[in-house]
């Protein structure tokens, strides 16, 4: 039986088309189209990947984030996967700030052991202007380590976008979760506009995107399409997408969760890769459970980012030493070229 390849349906192929990162019309890529992707047999479905893959990327280089909490606990918010959330008690005490210096040492250790991009969490609704006035003296800080920088800290106004822009900040981190039809099951303290109005905030402050989702809390394939869908038809589409595991901490609502097959994370990032041809496709929370064959597997789909070190936020990361021996395993080797799209 021959298998239809999934034609991607700008009638030009990606790199032709004005938005050198992907096809031109932002709705191109619908959810039934992805869906259909989704549904294909696993081993077609990586052949494609495979193939968008190597038409932007080196297929063996791997772009190395870490990710730091510098203020950590008592968020407002109701996500329902989120340890971090006021509304749990999943033993996640809420912190201060961090001092600058603090995180400076912090960014010096993930330069040092390779990490070409810094990513700063804060457990925020929202920043207030004077978070934004210690804020900018880290951004200033850690790019003068020669990283580039993220952060990610609630709901951005359009003039604290610009604020954070003019400090230096790359990438903004602003996860759309899941699909508009699944979110209200997972959230109720933030709408899917605040999400969009943020991102909209972030790229017209002139900062790239780092935006994506999480698989695995009980959302069907459809709604993976879906917020595939809504993230290829964002105007450009991401620089990154980070496709997360979720991790079922105790204590908040999705700790009882049904797994996932592993298969249909494999497919997922394989889809954000053939949607968005030249973002980074960032392997995220939940990676540490994987295991190395899935890892592979998600390389393989066009995975070519990891976050690198063994804390994400207030969850726990695959461990420097496993990440080295599974890159050597597999030919593998952190990318030369500092992450940007």
């Amino acid at each position: 039986m021959q298998v239809s390849t999934i034609q991607p349906p700008s009638p030009r192929r990606a790199h032709e088309a004005q938005d050198p990162r992907g096809p031109a019309a932002p709705a191109a890529w619908s959810a039934q189209r992805i869906e259909q992707l989704l549904a294909l047999p696993l081993p077609e479905l990586l052949w494609q990947a495979q193939q968008v893959h190597r038409e932007h990327f080196d297929p063996t280089e791997v772009q190395l984030s870490s990710l730091l909490s510098i203020k950590t606990g008592g968020c407002p918010e109701d996500c329902g996967y989120c340890p971090q959330s006021a509304h749990y008690q999943a033993g996640v005490d809420a912190d201060k700030l961090m001092d600058a210096e603090r995180v400076l040492e912090h960014a010096r250790a993930a330069r040092d052991a390779g990490a070409s991009r810094f990513c700063m969490g804060a457990a925020w609704r929202e920043p207030k202007e004077r978070d934004l006035d210690k804020l900018v003296p880290i951004i200033e800080g850690v790019k003068q380590l020669g990283l580039q920088t993220c952060m990610t800290l609630g709901m951005l106004q359009p003039r604290q976008a610009q604020r954070l822009a003019e400090a230096g900040l790359d990438y903004y981190n602003h996860n759309l979760d899941t699909s508009p039809q699944f979110y209200g099951s997972i959230i109720s303290t933030r709408t899917y506009q605040d999400r969009l109005d943020t991102l909209q905030a972030v790229r017209g402050a002139g900062m790239r995107v780092c935006c994506g989702g999480i698989v695995g809390m009980g959302e069907s394939r459809a709604d993976r399409a879906a917020l595939l869908a809504q993230l290829a038809a964002l105007e450009p589409y991401p620089e990154s997408v980070p496709i997360n595991s979720l991790v079922r901490v105790a204590g908040t609502p999705l700790e009882h969760a049904p797994e996932l097959d592993p298969f249909e994370f494999v497919r997922s990032v394989a889809a954000a890769r053939i949607c968005m041809p030249r973002a980074w496709v960032r392997l995220s929370a939940g990676r540490k459970d994987l295991g190395d064959g899935i890892q592979a597997l998600c390389f393989l789909a066009g995975a070519n980012s990891i976050f690198y070190g063994e804390s994400l936020l207030v969850t726990g990361n695959a461990e420097v030493d496993a990440d080295r021996r599974l890159f050597e395993r597999l030919g593998l080797r952190a990318s030369a070229v500092q992450a940007q799209a």
